[in-house]
């Protein structure tokens, strides 16, 4: 196993000095729908334009407010920008703007630009406002000459604002624009589908009634597709997968079958942009009236509507707003004459910058293919991701009948292993119904390893995991017990049970597990099976894997807590809060969390400090609470240093601060593993956990011979997990040199290049690699969303 090497500092190189912004403004501004996560992405602009040197400047209602001009155009400054991180909507506001499709409004717009200076735009909407931008740069040059004629502008004005560049950055809830994964809201949105439809569960259930939802998505079915994957929906209508004739029978049938299993509950969601094979509109009233008519259940109608664009934004939009946000200005900053308008994007977890027009462009192909009823052409267009969820709903949402299952005799154990994770119950259920469709009979294992040598074994059924992927916590039970000694037992229960593949679910109890049984695979040849372990924990700390099942329930739990703990400083001035965070080595948790949730400082084991560094830190915050901010948060990994602790960081910033500001300390705690799984880790877990069982019955095949299973290469005990822009299976014994396994993380983790951009947009002056942030690619050519991770939803 490996030592314990002490961490070193991040080697910055291309440093960011490089790239200055004096003498540049940059102008912010959101337009069309508002979405959750808009304000995160303005914020992060101001600071990292004011970072650099540049004048940033806000420009009030979008478009119109270019158009109006005056005050309307403010130059902002980093108060400015404080205490919106956590507030949904834009408080810059937004507005649909018909002067600025005329020439005349495009050219005001113009003409209030260039008395300001401005040839930095940074756009924060969907196709339709980026597509303005775009004509607006490209007709530029000839609005300046126009202005000029008018005797508006001199000659010198016309040539320092010569070029305008611009940026574009995609807020739009419905997920609808091609070249990224994720649009900012989009996570959010679900997030309150999600809680409507916990809510309505329960009402449900005790009613035994049905439920008709309508979700927003004229033209585009991602959220009615993801929620509908995330609380396992009995049916779903999107605008890209128009239900053949008969469907009124087929959905009938299918619901009348539910409750004849005893299910007391039926959800259907529908996206208010649904048709049929004939163009024809299906409702939420038409559903209801239908099911009513032919099954006589009481069917409820509940439609969503703005409530889906309301309230605080999740972590994970917060994160991509910031992220995307400083990307923009360092695009601004290194664009050039001939530089085409980008996009920012995010790609599996990668943020990319693409062509702005061949986005807007495959974006309005899709549009194209529905209207010519080209609908398989729809869903490829709309990429990987899109396809992902709709052929694992398909798989996951209609049981097929004994006979028209595969002809197999294979047993699959599925287990959980470690600490509870919010997550583990959708994989669980993911697997299970996998499997059964695969024709393999299931087996569910309890209390992880130690259930294992124990016997405590049965076969689960899909009816048995109904309901399961809104649940918290692991219903199968896990421990952190490992197998190690109690091999020969395990290998016994194998051959009783006649188990012929192993899915584990788990952290890193289950990472070190799998490894204990492929090394003792020479001794038991009962462990020379196909095994596959799914990454499951919120410390998110397991090598081989960006991304774990659980993190970002725990993440949003510890952004949600922050939130509410410097909401109840509003009426005390100058407080700094200091909150321990979970992760054990590993700082995940408080360092995404941090990002977030906007932390002034977050002390990590990956970046050593001392003492000076924590002077260093209280005289920065005690110096912006004399000038700038009421209120101050501290985030601590709980086992960032042995010596430095909670309660020391605690006495000493109360020290030192006295006069200037006062004190207050939280452990998070257990919290951040209950809890309900947030929208992200249901998918992901679903997702992740049907890929691992489609791997299984591949490797099943491939190992069949003689009569029985038998494989010893080490390529058939793998790790699932999410790489840069992929879902890939790693070898556990090849993992090993990757792995730190006295602290238990990984030797190398991608977070560790968001903290430069943490602590820029907390004002700390730092060296920057302008790799940092994403591994920034510059695409010449967009491609269909190509993306297996597709950012885990």
């Amino acid at each position: 196993m490996a030592g314990a090497a002490a961490p070193k500092r991040q080697d910055t190189r291309k440093f960011f000095e490089n790239l200055s912004g004096a003498g540049k403004s940059i102008a912010v501004l959101t337009s069309g729908g508002d979405a959750q996560g808009m304000n995160g992405a303005v914020r992060a602009v101001v600071r990292m334009g004011i970072y650099v040197g540049a004048k940033v400047y806000f420009i009030h209602e979008g478009y119109q407010g270019m158009v109006d001009g005056g005050d309307n155009i403010k130059e902002a400054t980093w108060e400015s920008v404080s205490s919106m991180l956590q507030v949904g909507g834009t408080v810059i506001g937004s507005a649909r703007c018909k002067a600025f499709r005329t020439h005349e409004g495009r050219l005001k717009a113009a003409h209030n630009l260039v008395q300001r200076h401005i040839t930095n735009l940074c756009v924060i909407g969907g196709d339709g406002s980026l597509t303005g931008a775009n004509l607006f740069r490209e007709e530029w040059s000839s609005l300046l000459d126009e202005l000029q004629e008018q005797g508006l502008i001199d000659a010198e004005a016309a040539r320092a604002n010569s070029k305008l560049h611009i940026v574009g950055m995609v807020g739009s809830i419905d997920n609808d624009f091609c070249g990224t994964d994720m649009t900012i809201g989009t996570d959010s949105a679900l997030h309150r589908i999600i809680e409507v439809v916990d809510a309505i569960m329960t009402t449900a259930q005790s009613h035994q009634r049905t439920f008709v939802l309508e979700v927003m998505g004229r033209h585009c079915g991602y959220l009615a597709l993801v929620s509908a994957l995330a609380c396992g929906a009995d049916w779903v209508f999107i605008p890209e997968m128009p239900p053949a004739d008969g469907w009124e029978d087929d959905m009938c049938q299918k619901l009348s079958e539910n409750r004849a299993d005893k299910k007391r509950l039926n959800i259907i969601i529908v996206a208010e942009g649904a048709i049929d094979s004939h163009n024809k509109a299906i409702t939420p009233d038409y559903i209801k009236d239908l099911v009513v008519r032919c099954l006589g259940f009481d069917t409820r109608v509940t439609i969503l509507g703005h409530v889906q664009r309301g309230g605080t934004p999740s972590a994970f939009d917060r994160i991509l707003a910031s992220r995307m946000g400083v990307e923009a200005v360092l695009a601004l900053l290194e664009a050039s004459t001939n530089t085409p308008a980008c996009v920012v994007s995010l790609v599996g977890n990668q943020a990319v910058r693409l062509p702005l027009m061949e986005c807007v462009q495959m974006t309005q192909e899709v549009q194209k293919a529905m209207d010519e009823k080209k609908f398989d052409e729809a869903v490829r267009l709309r990429g990987r991701s899109f396809q992902n969820n709709l052929n694992t709903y398909r798989l996951l949402s209609h049981r097929r009948a004994d006979s028209e299952l595969p002809n197999s005799s294979f047993n699959v154990a599925v287990m959980n292993v470690g600490a509870p994770a919010a997550g583990m119950n959708a994989a669980v259920r993911s697997a299970v119904r996998v499997g059964i469709s695969e024709g393999h009979k299931m087996f569910a294992v309890s209390d992880g390893f130690e259930g294992f040598y124990k016997g405590q074994i049965k076969e689960i059924k899909w009816g048995d995991v109904g309901g399961w992927t809104g649940r918290g916590g692991s219903l199968l039970g896990t421990k952190r017990t490992l197998p190690g000694k109690h091999l020969d037992k395990i290998a016994e229960q194998i051959k009783i049970h006649n188990i012929n593949a192993l899915l584990v679910i788990g952290g890193f109890e289950a990472y070190v597990g799998l490894l204990e049984l492929s090394s003792a695979r020479d001794k038991y040849s009962e462990f020379c099976v196909p095994m596959v372990m799914v990454p499951a924990t919120v410390s998110n700390n397991i090598p081989g894997s960006d991304l774990s099942i659980g993190s970002d329930t725990a993440l949003n739990a510890i952004t949600d807590t922050c939130d509410r703990i410097k909401q109840s400083a509003s009426g005390t001035k100058r407080r700094v809060f200091i909150i321990e965070t979970m992760g054990g080595y590993c700082g995940y948790l408080a360092t995404v969390g941090g990002l977030a949730a906007g932390a002034d400082a977050v002390y990590i084991y990956e970046e050593p400090f001392d003492i000076r560094d924590l002077q260093a830190n209280v005289e920065h915050l005690t110096h912006k609470m004399k000038t700038s901010i009421q209120r101050g948060l501290v985030l601590r990994n709980e086992n960032c240093n042995e010596n430095f602790t909670t309660d020391f960081i605690y006495q000493l910033y109360s020290e030192e601060g006295r006069g200037v500001f006062d004190c207050r300390m939280n452990v998070l705690g257990h919290m951040q593993q209950g809890g309900a799984p947030s929208p992200f880790d249901r998918n992901f877990g679903t997702k992740v956990a049907a890929k691992a069982v489609q791997w299984i019955s591949r490797t099943l095949k491939d190992s069949y011979k003689g009569g029985r299973v038998f494989t010893s290469s080490e390529d058939t005990a793998c790790l699932l997990g999410m790489r840069r822009r992929a879902l890939v299976f790693q070898p556990v014994s090849q993992l090993r040199d990757e792995t730190d396994f006295v602290h238990r993380i990984p030797k190398e983790q991608w977070w560790l290049k968001l903290r430069p951009l943490m602590k820029i947009l907390a004002k700390y002056k730092t060296s920057y690699d302008v790799s940092d942030l994403g591994q920034l690619e510059h695409v010449t050519r967009i491609q269909p969303k190509e993306s297996d991770a597709s950012s885990a939803i």
